[in-house]
């Protein structure tokens, strides 16, 4: 029965797009969720290219979160930087000591209304599971692993790209993970500043008492997250499976 999570995973996916590309197909489901004459499906936009525009401020967010997190735990376990983890702690903690509302609130006079805001605060929030678990990766080495790296004459930086990077490579993955599925759902507040997010459809079924579009906003983000989290956690089982070999 191993077979039965892979054919769900492959039917959300295929509703998933089926709902984007095709949306009125869905719309006598969905009909008895509004009063009459309202719509049932979202119309004041494209569902596919909101879509899109959300998951590209994911990736965005996610990959300048990934770089800088990375880069604090590289540091950090360098003998040089050692003197540094308390502070790279506290800096990578801003994001889930302020609520992305709070951070928005103050980025917007400063960079206005629009995209920006909402890639600060996902990129704040993002920081602390990737930062954490790539410290977990790194330090968690297997010691005989690097002995035999140093036997070698391996340089500091040879170890760390060669060595080092790739046998933490799953457990930072997991990080990331956990960043991005945190952010799909977090990215939706920034239709709240102007950005191009799939809250701009759970928005206007809030301001239209419109259940509908609540619920396609909601689902559509629940969808994705459900899909990439369960990729990525495959890419993790991959990579571990090649770091044991």
């Amino acid at each position: 029965m191993a077979w039965l999570p892979k054919l769900a995973r492959m039917a959300v996916l295929v509703l998933l797009l089926a709902f984007l590309l095709q949306p009125s197909w869905f719309e006598p489901l969905l009909r008895p969720l509004v009063q009459q004459n309202a719509p049932a499906i979202y119309n004041q936009g494209s569902l596919f290219w909101l879509t899109v525009l959300h998951l590209r401020t994911v990736f965005v967010a996610t990959l300048a979160a990934a770089i800088v997190a990375v880069a604090l735990a590289i540091l950090v376990t360098r003998r040089a930087g050692a003197e540094f983890l308390p502070l790279s702690r506290s800096l990578v903690n801003i994001g889930q000591t302020f609520p992305p509302v709070a951070v928005l609130a103050l980025a917007v006079p400063i960079f206005g209304f629009g995209e920006k805001p909402t890639l600060i605060a996902l990129f704040l929030y993002g920081l602390l599971p990737i930062f954490e678990n790539a410290l977990t990766g790194l330090t968690t080495l297997p010691p005989a692993v690097m002995e035999a790296a140093r036997g070698a004459g391996m340089t500091e930086r040879q170890r760390l790209f060669n060595i080092e990077l790739p046998l933490a490579l799953p457990v930072i993955l997991t990080g990331i993970r956990l960043s991005v599925v945190i952010s799909l759902a977090t990215a939706t507040i920034g239709s709240t500043v102007a950005a191009k997010t799939l809250g701009e459809v759970i928005i206007a079924g809030l301001q239209s008492n419109n259940l509908a579009f609540v619920l396609q906003g909601g689902l559509i983000v629940a969808a994705l997250a459900v899909l990439i989290h369960d990729a990525l956690q495959a890419l993790e089982r991959f990579l571990s499976g090649r770091v044991r070999a």
